[in-house]
């Protein structure tokens, strides 16, 4: 019963205003008192482990914000190495990994969704991973919120797709059909040694925007679908482990590589937690 109203809530519930009020207030910065209490309230709920942050006084950080995209220490997530080691691209728990069915993405029991619309209606991408390979992971409120390279690569192509902003936990998942394909998402795009590679950042109800390094807050956004391209001086390399994104509050990574060019390793699987830096899979091709 709590799970259906769970579910009915984020239909009725105005998405969009409280997510953007959230964002505005995780912002600021001229209450510090405030957020200190927050902040510190925030660690023992869901039990943040800040013996792992750089700096790990909570009080230090300038924002909520702030603190909930904290860096790590230096070397607390070893990059695995490997010319062909795929390495996880966050800390989170995955929720579903496979082969692509065609066009649809298994999502959880009874739902999938639209490689397609996941990927903002671009039929020429679409293609380029039909029947290909996928990771979906979920980052909680406790983990380390920023996203890395899987492999080295190259920035081909940024897509902004404005959508809805359900919850993406797993009872949301079980329970909203094409949630990640609905929700609003950062589509980016690499050329790397195993063929194109598309990272989705996905946003979630109550989190405030997506930001990468090369062009900041990217979500929310006020346009309808927009895609940059980068080729030439403006393309960007990136080496593997390399910081490509961050969450400010937390949601979902889609992985989504060609048919044939990886295989995950044995041990990755639904439900099993993973840290950023770990190996994930190898290149095939």
């Amino acid at each position: 019963m709590f799970d259906k109203l769970f579910i009915l809530s984020q239909y009725v519930t105005p998405q969009l205003a409280v997510s953007r009020a959230a964002g505005r207030l995780a912002d600021n910065d001229r209450t510090p008192a405030l957020k200190n209490r927050v902040v510190k309230w925030f660690i023992k709920r869901y039990g943040v482990d800040m013996s792992e942050a750089a700096e790990p006084d909570p009080t230090t950080y300038s924002s909520f914000n702030a603190f909930f995209t904290r860096a790590l220490k230096p070397g607390i997530r070893p990059v695995a190495e490997g010319e062909k080691t795929l390495v996880s691209p966050v800390d989170g728990a995955i929720s579903q990994i496979g082969r692509i069915a065609g066009d649809r993405v298994f999502q959880a029991k009874g739902q999938s969704f639209s490689l397609l619309e996941l990927l903002g209606g671009d039929s020429r991408l679409a293609e380029a991973f039909s029947e290909g390979e996928f990771s979906t992971i979920y980052l909680s409120p406790k983990d380390y919120h920023r996203i890395h390279m899987p492999m080295a690569g190259k920035l081909r192509e940024m897509i902004y797709v404005p959508g809805k902003l359900f919850s993406v936990n797993p009872v949301t998942a079980e329970n909203v059909p094409n949630l990640f394909a609905r929700n609003e998402r950062v589509v980016c795009i690499f050329d790397t040694a195993a063929g194109p590679m598309a990272l989705v950042l996905v946003g979630a109800m109550i989190v405030g925007s997506v930001e990468t390094p090369w062009a900041g807050v990217v979500a929310p956004n006020s346009s309808g679908v927009k895609a940059i391209t980068y080729e030439g001086e403006s393309a960007i390399s990136f080496a593997k482990g390399e910081e490509m994104g961050r969450f400010r509050l937390g949601s979902t990574v889609v992985m989504v590589m060609p048919k044939g060019s990886v295989s995950w390793n044995a041990e990755q699987a639904a439900g099993k937690l993973v840290r950023m830096g770990e190996a994930f899979g190898q290149v095939e091709s």
